[in-house]
């Protein structure tokens, strides 16, 4: 796995089979979960300051991140 803090597969372990199965059948959900480890990179580099960013602006991510895991967890609970 990733050593990136908030990775889908390491915060929901139990629902790594129902991500996959859900990537492989559904577009949207696939675009969303990468869209989610991208904004999950951007964070943790932002974090780790390799990529500097405004506060701000890693607000913005650290609110983007968010939102995509609510949308992933409800598609996964459903």
């Amino acid at each position: 796995m990733s050593n990136t803090p908030h990775d889908l597969y390491e915060d929901f372990p139990d629902k790594a089979d129902a991500i996959h199965a859900l990537k492989a059948k559904d577009a949207h959900f696939a675009r969303m979960v990468d869209e989610y480890h991208e904004v999950n990179r951007a964070v943790h580099r932002a974090e780790t300051l390799v990529e500097p960013t405004t506060p701000e602006h890693e607000a913005e991510l650290r609110q983007k991140r968010m939102r995509l895991k609510d949308q992933i967890w409800k598609q996964i609970a459903a």
